[in-house]
């Protein structure tokens, strides 16, 4: 007889492709193994050695013998992050480094990328990075970019990607003012366009406004298919060299097209996607809601075996730190921060996604911002599409069991729960009273039974790492690597086994696929990694250290060092 994973063929084992022995954690239920074995690209057999040994047939099965090297697990998944957006800013922008001032930004950074427009025959310059630590005291003007370049549109993002500074045509152009220096628009929804002294823009940008003023730059000529489709290929190899063969993209439709998508369904009937990537329609609070969802909903006709186009993005806030996150209470100086949307807004939004089997995906970061997700999920949303919220750095005690009781998700910011000693004396004074020495919970997620994931915002890293690795060791200890600063938030830190639930099993649920991957079971595809260092044992201040040797895609080594 045959069994259901097709093992079997008349109580005879059928020869496997492949078998893997060693340490081997499962992801199911902390289930540690001794070998598996493989057949057309999924797994057979899942159990101890000697089970293994009737799936090995000379001259057919190929056998890896990871004992004593490291662990071997299941590869991971990265449940928010921008590598489309980060490789197109260095495919298509200027990058501004994070310790580049604002002299070197005005002298040499914007000249040059002047230069190079001006020599491609470039409609618009694009640039990413900069630093509003360094910037804030000094910040560019439009007047200072339009001395470098006045008949190009310039648009730099800072590193965050949550603010923006722009010479005056990028204003014209997006109808805040006009050509003899009228101003026409004051706000955008979300956002704040800082005015100067005399009354008039100054260029810099915050939040929505932001995005609004970078949707009238000429994208689909900045960001084509073909741009899109080499950089595929770029962010593969940097995920699988990392251990990611999952990846929930935070912001699909960066530029304002949908050349992402084009690229992304290209590479895979080509046969050359080895990741599973989600897409997320990001909306802006300035845009037509109907007519935005019509086109996420539009989008699902891109989805292919690897390509999942099924999730709706939101910007609720913007960050704490940063003072534009919505909190409460309020900011030390009296504000309440910035809330993109109104509470029933969002409900609608949840409401009509949900019923076309689109995920909802928001940013949320304050805990003022957290509860008005939770409120329009619980009242607009339904259970089973596993509506999720992104980074949230507080929470506030009543919403973990709702979140709990209405199978809302979250892709937490575990990446960046360290801070350097003597953090909560600093944050006292632009954080609200109560969260200058929490942030980012953890545990709390396991304690409640909620799915939480593992997310690197990659490139918004503010310094933290992109690997999975990197990422465990400081959700296992407070600390990141090199800064041997005090845990942060001990009351909120988590177990290996823990960490790694997160980083795999429960990033395939959030993206649907978790009867496919996320965990090594029989009947699974065979997407997995051999650690050069066990994780689960090795001193905690060395996990940071540990490599993928080799990344598995449904069978097929993928990446190899």
């Amino acid at each position: 007889m045959k069994t259901n994973d097709g093992s079997q063929k008349n109580g005879i084992a059928t020869a496997a492709d492949l078998v893997v022995c060693g340490k081997i954690f499962t992801s199911e239920n902390d289930r540690i193994v001794e070998a598996f074995a493989v057949k057309d690209g999924k797994y057979v057999y899942v159990g101890d050695r000697k089970g293994s040994e009737k799936f090995i047939k000379e001259g057919q099965t190929q056998i890896l013998d990871h004992t004593g090297k490291g662990l071997v697990m299941p590869s991971c998944g990265n449940g928010h992050a921008h590598y489309s957006m980060g490789y197109a800013t260095h495919s298509v922008g200027t990058i501004v480094g994070g310790h580049d001032d604002v002299d070197k930004f005005l002298t040499k950074i914007v000249p040059n990328a002047v230069k190079k427009a001006r020599k491609t025959g470039a409609t618009s310059i694009f640039g990413f990075g900069w630093s509003v630590m360094l910037f804030t005291e000094n910040m560019p003007t439009r007047q200072q970019l339009d001395d470098i370049c006045d008949d190009i549109p310039i648009y730099f993002a800072d590193e965050e990607g949550h603010k923006g500074i722009v010479n005056t045509i990028c204003l014209v152009n997006a109808g805040i003012m006009d050509k003899d220096g009228n101003v026409l628009k004051t706000e955008v929804r979300g956002g704040e366009i800082v005015m100067g002294d005399d009354g008039t823009p100054t260029g810099f940008l915050k939040e929505q406004a932001g995005t609004y003023v970078r949707s009238f730059l000429d994208n689909k000529k900045l960001f084509p298919v073909d741009i899109a489709k080499e950089n595929m290929a770029k962010i593969q190899e940097q995920m699988l060299s990392e251990g990611y063969t999952m990846y929930m993209d935070g912001w699909s439709p960066y530029f304002y097209n949908d050349h992402l998508y084009q690229a992304a369904r290209q590479v895979d009937e080509a046969g050359d996607m080895h990741i599973i990537l989600g897409l997320s329609y990001e909306i802006e609070s300035w845009m037509n809601v109907d007519e935005a969802l019509a086109k996420a909903d539009e989008a699902q006709k891109y989805r292919t075996t690897h390509v999942l186009p099924n999730w709706v993005k939101l910007f609720m806030d913007g960050t704490v730190e940063g003072s534009t996150g919505f909190v409460d209470p309020l900011y030390p100086d009296g504000h309440q921060g910035l809330a993109n949307w109104e509470e029933d807004e969002v409900t609608d939004i949840t409401r009509k996604a949900n019923a076309k089997g689109m995920a909802m995906h928001i940013h949320t970061m304050g805990n003022k911002a957290v509860n008005r997700c939770i409120n329009a999920f619980v009242n607009g949303g339904k259970d089973e599409l596993r509506n999720t919220i992104v980074h949230v750095r507080n929470v506030n005690d009543p919403d973990w069991q709702r979140m709990a009781d209405h199978n809302i998700y979250s892709t937490s910011g575990m990446i960046w729960h360290h801070f350097p000693t003597g953090a909560p004396e600093i944050l006292k004074t632009l954080v609200p009273a109560g969260m200058e020495d929490k942030s980012y919970p953890m545990k709390s997620y396991f304690d409640y039974g909620i799915n939480v994931s593992f997310h690197s915002d990659y490139p918004a890293l503010s310094g933290s790492p992109d690997d999975p690795f990197g990422i465990m060791e400081i959700s296992v200890t407070g600390v990141m690597d090199p800064e041997k600063e005090s845990p942060w938030w001990t009351e909120e830190l988590i177990t290996r086994e823990q960490a790694i639930t997160a980083l795999t099993i429960n990033c395939a649920k959030q993206m649907f696929i978790e009867d496919e991957r996320g965990s090594i079971k029989e009947g699974k595809y065979a997407d997995f990694l051999l650690v050069d260092k066990d994780v689960l044992s090795c001193p905690v201040n060395e996990i940071h250290t540990a490599k993928p040797e080799a990344t598995y895609f449904e069978g097929k080594k993928v990446f190899s060092i």
